[in-house]
């Protein structure tokens, strides 16, 4: 005999949008006292509970996003150099003698302009960007030389 469906309250149904800025699927499941895999049919089968789902998750993921490059306007590096490697593709490329430059896009074409540009510019001293540490040195995308 099949085991009959499980579904949410109206009350529960709006509580998942509160508990998805705070929870993921499997601890929403354990906060309700349903199966993991139940709670994810019930997500599958019912649109607005995961709309509630999705809006929670977005709302949340908005406010921290907001606090983050609030800080990252004031001058935070550390939380700059976060939000370009999570939001503008930036990535740390190894340099000669263990150092590490931050760069931009998939890094096709240009990357050696791009480290002798660096080496030159460390040379006079003017690092572009300078982290917080030492062997980082974070750079906006630069037009490739050969384009």
């Amino acid at each position: 005999m099949a085991r009959p469906t499980i579904t949410l309250t109206e009350d529960q149904v709006r509580e998942v949008e509160t508990l998805a800025a705070l929870l993921n699927q499997e601890q929403i499941a354990d906060y309700f006292g349903i199966a993991r895999n139940t709670f994810r049919a019930i997500c599958d089968r019912d649109e607005e509970v995961a709309a509630r789902y999705k809006r929670g998750k977005a709302k949340a993921i908005a406010h921290v996003a907001n606090g983050l490059l609030q800080k990252a306007r004031a001058g935070d590096t550390t939380c700059a150099i976060f939000y370009l490697k999570t939001q503008a593709g930036w990535f740390d490329i190894p340099r000669a003698g263990g150092d590490v430059a931050a760069s931009a896009g998939d890094g096709a074409g240009g990357g050696d302009a791009l480290k002798r540009l660096l080496d030159k510019i460390a040379e006079r001293g003017n690092r572009i960007g300078r982290a917080a540490d030492p062997t980082v040195t974070t750079v906006h995308s630069l037009p490739d030389p050969g384009s």
